[in-house]
């Protein structure tokens, strides 16, 4: 019995180590699964690296970093300024902004008011007894085309006039508003085209700031292709 109980105690002995390890790689896994992200917490965090590098590309080009001071405020921007006239700071983004849409408000009248002259000048012109300033292919008058002599000095003095006009109404806004100014807003708005709520204003500063750009765009395209062909754009399309 005595022998029996021996070699039952010694096979209890080797089991004991073995059951210990056991035990023990038990508890480190559970103690390592513990702290293993979750498939839920990987994917948050692959979603949220995600959206981190697709704030800091360019929306116009996504395989390009976005420009710093580009960071969205502003209506229309899709993080694209490949020369970086934006400038270093804040001020100077405003200053171009505001440089932008003054050029683009030209460019949408210019836009319309270029190809209507080279059809109706020279009706509206006889009607009035007065000599057409088209030039001789019957192209608007520019720096390209020429014929610009043909303007008499009054529209000059009444277009200078209108612009310093619209200047001091801007600068006359700006002071009034103070921190809610935004760029380009000259206090003038007759119609009451803009709405009074703030995705309402971006909405239509957008549309404002991207109907200028294609107009600045359709005018270049204008001078391009008179000087080019020596023809009225009215007459090529």
């Amino acid at each position: 019995a005595c022998a029996i109980t021996q070699s039952n105690n010694r096979k209890l002995n080797s089991r004991t180590p073995l059951t210990m390890k056991f035990f023990l790689t038990l508890t480190f896994l559970a103690s390592v699964a513990a702290f293993a992200p979750t498939p839920s917490t990987r994917q948050s965090s692959k979603l949220y690296l995600s959206e981190k590098n697709d704030k800091d590309m360019s929306k116009a080009i996504p395989f390009v970093p976005r420009p710093k001071l580009l960071d969205g405020t502003l209506a229309g921007d899709v993080g694209f300024d490949p020369f970086g006239f934006g400038g270093a700071d804040k001020a100077s983004l405003i200053n171009m902004r505001e440089a932008e849409l003054k050029h683009s408000r030209l460019a949408m009248l210019a836009a319309v008011g270029w190809p209507l002259a080279e059809l109706w000048d020279k009706s509206i012109a006889g009607f009035l007894g007065l000599e057409p300033k088209l030039t001789s292919s019957g192209a608007s008058p520019s720096v390209l085309n020429g014929g610009l002599d043909k303007i008499d000095t009054d529209y000059w003095v009444i277009v200078a006039a209108i612009a310093g006009l619209a200047e001091l109404a801007n600068k006359e806004t700006k002071e009034a508003k103070g921190k809610k100014y935004i760029p380009g807003d000259c206090g003038f708005d007759p119609l009451g085209l803009m709405p009074e709520d703030k995705e309402g204003m971006m909405a239509m500063q957008t549309k404002e700031i991207k109907h200028g750009r294609i107009a600045m765009m359709a005018i270049l395209g204008y001078v391009v292709q008179e000087a080019l062909y020596r023809a009225p754009v009215t007459a090529e399309t």
